[in-house]
């Protein structure tokens, strides 16, 4: 039996099985099963068959944005509105058959947009080149969902694409749940809370860790989590935490009263690429998402550069003066004194911090090495310190003989 139809068979039997009390540890371990064999299916199996067509693109500029939806909503217009970059559309589906990217210029930033191809039901299966399509937007700082607002169960395709990304381990609008777990190799399982559990107890936790074959562990839960927030837990490398931001498209084809209900949805953008109605608001609810940080530099004995910030981000190393040192240059984090702030984040202005400071949106930031920085880049072949290393090879004390 494949890994297909064990999944079906686990669903068919999830779905006839009651949910009460009685019940509930038996569908914990089925649960357990499901995501373990979905995980099992992501895998690569085999070996390559040889070289064939890419997928993936190279990440460029300081965050990634894919596009996701069925066929036929407007991915490859709206790539064209927002880059320039021509992506062929038409009448017909399927008419993007590749990755396509493009380069979105906002607020100093370069923000990379992938043009996907359409994704169907089954997705998360393989059908329709699914597997690729949600690989690549595992690599995305953000997923805009884009949907045919001009239909009427748009709602409806919402939920099922929602539902092939989770499936293969995609987070939408979700916080890693606040969970600390250790394997061990001795000392059994030791399972411990800190507040009252209403979905889970630790007779559930200890099933679903044998179902998992992990005998001897440390558990420390912190916060009131379900079944399925435990088993992202134990599977964490395969899971991906992402905001998603719903692109609702087609909307001049709605009534007045049709776009206000679909605009107050949660985490949702309205647009109409035709009439070109709703991109700005689109771009600045992105970079609302995205939570990305501008910087800027200034000399020590000089004005500072608004030109051309330093884009930092939560995602990529985090806002602090010690990731900006990376951004500007490696070296600099190496022979930093502390930096100078002035902005949203500084107590007074200007404020002397240190690599731990966290930073704002448009902060100015001036650095200030060390004493000691100069005479580091001096160091190597032309140190002058001392050595007790032999200068030969031949003076170098030789080792005894091992005894046979």
């Amino acid at each position: 039996m494949g890994i297909l139809e064990r999944i079906k068979e686990i669903e068919l039997e999830m779905s006839r099985t009651q949910k009460n009390k009685a019940t509930e540890y038996h569908l914990g371990q089925l649960k357990a099963k499901l995501a373990k064999l979905r995980t099992q299916l992501l895998e690569p199996q085999g070996k390559s068959a040889g070289a064939g067509d890419g997928f993936e693109v190279v990440k460029y500029g300081n965050a990634r944005v894919a596009l996701i939806g069925f066929p036929s909503v407007g991915k490859s217009t709206l790539l064209t509105e927002l880059t320039g970059t021509e992506s062929e559309a038409a009448a017909y589906e399927f008419t993007t058959l590749t990755c396509i990217p493009g380069v979105i210029h906002y607020n100093g930033a370069k923000i990379q947009l992938l043009d996907l191809p359409g994704i169907i039901e089954g997705a998360s299966q393989g059908k329709g080149r699914g597997r690729q399509v949600i690989a690549v937007s595992k690599t995305a700082d953000l997923i805009m969902m884009v949907l045919d607002g001009a239909k009427d169960n748009v709602l409806r395709h919402r939920e099922i694409l929602t539902a092939e990304l989770e499936s293969v381990g995609l987070r939408l609008n979700q916080r890693p749940p606040d969970v600390y777990f250790r394997k061990k190799k001795t000392g059994g399982l030791t399972f411990t809370a800190t507040c009252k559990l209403t979905h889970i107890d630790e007779k559930m936790a200890y099933q679903i860790l044998h179902e998992y074959k992990i005998h001897n562990c440390e558990l420390l839960i912190r916060e009131d989590i379900t079944v399925d927030q435990l088993i992202d837990v134990l599977e964490a490398p395969s899971r991906k935490y992402v905001r998603c931001l719903y692109v609702f498209n087609k909307v001049d084809m709605l009534s007045i009263e049709e776009l206000d209900a679909l605009a107050r949805q949660p985490n949702t953008a309205v647009i109409s690429c035709r009439m070109k109605l709703g991109l700005d608001q689109l771009l600045a609810r992105m970079w609302e998402e995205m939570a990305l940080v501008r910087v800027y530099t200034k000399p020590p004995k000089g004005r500072p550069d608004f030109e051309e910030p330093v884009i930092l981000s939560s995602e990529r190393g985090g806002m602090t003066v010690g990731n900006f040192c990376k951004q500007v240059h490696a070296s600099l984090l190496r022979t930093l004194a502390y930096a100078n702030v002035w902005g949203a984040s500084a107590k007074h202005t200007p404020q002397r911090v240190g690599a731990q400071h966290v930073l704002e949106d448009e902060d100015v930031v001036s650095l200030v090495k060390s004493k000691d920085a100069d005479k580091e880049e001096l160091r190597g072949r032309f140190s002058t310190t001392k050595r007790n290393d032999p200068d030969r090879i031949a003076d170098r004390v030789r080792k005894e003989k091992l005894k046979t």
